[in-house]
C-alpha cells in the first residue's frame, strides 16, 4: 500500500469513527428493523470506503454518508415491499380487492416518491429526514452540518416544490 493510500486509508477511517452510528440510525429510520438497518450500515460503510477517494470536501463526509446510507435503505424497503405484495398474489391467499387495493397505494407511494426523487439532493434528504422520516430540524441539522435555519428554509422549500409537483 502507498503512502498515499495508507493515507487515505486513515482519513477515511478517522470519518467513518466519528460516524460509526449515524448510517445505522439513518437505515433504522428508514427500515425500523435491526438486523436491516445493520446490514445497510455495513453496505453504507463499504460503498463510502470504495468512493472515499472520490469525495472533494471531505468535511461533508457526515452528510454523504447519510446519503448512501438513506438511498439503500428507501431501496431495499422498496424491495421489500415489492416482494410481499408479489407473495400475496401469488399465494392466492388474497382477494381480489385486497390485490387491488394494494396496487392502488402501490401506485400512490411510487407517484409520491417519483415527485421526491425530482426534488434537488439538498432539498430532498430534508425533507425525507424530516418529513418523512420525523426527525425534529435540529436534529437533521446535526446530521447533515447545516445551521437549523438551512434546514427549516430547505425543508419549506422542499414541501412547496413537492405540492407543486403532485398537482
Amino acid at each position: 500500500m502507498s503512502d498515499v493510500d495508507q493515507d487515505l486509508y486513515r482519513e477515511f477511517e478517522v470519518s467513518l469513527a466519528e460516524s460509526s452510528t449515524l448510517a445505522f440510525r439513518v437505515a433504522f429510520s428508514v427500515l425500523r428493523l435491526r438486523q436491516d438497518a445493520e446490514d445497510i450500515a455495513q453496505e453504507a460503510f463499504l460503498k463510502a470506503f470504495r468512493r472515499f477517494h472520490q469525495l472533494r470536501d471531505r468535511e461533508r463526509f457526515r452528510a454523504w454518508l447519510v446519503r448512501i446510507a438513506w438511498r439503500l435503505a428507501i431501496d431495499r424497503r422498496r424491495g421489500d415491499r415489492r416482494r410481499t405484495v408479489r407473495e400475496r398474489i401469488d399465494s392466492g391467499a388474497s382477494t381480489v380487492a385486497e390485490c387491488a387495493e394494494a396496487m392502488i397505494g402501490r401506485e400512490r407511494a411510487a407517484h409520491l416518491w417519483r415527485a421526491i426523487d425530482a426534488l434537488p439532493e439538498k432539498l430532498r434528504v430534508v425533507l425525507v429526514l424530516a418529513g418523512i422520516e420525523e426527525h425534529d430540524v435540529r436534529e437533521v441539522a446535526k446530521l447533515l452540518g447545516l445551521p437549523e435555519g438551512t434546514v427549516k428554509s430547505r425543508l419549506f422549500a422542499a414541501r412547496q416544490r413537492l405540492k407543486e409537483l403532485l398537482q
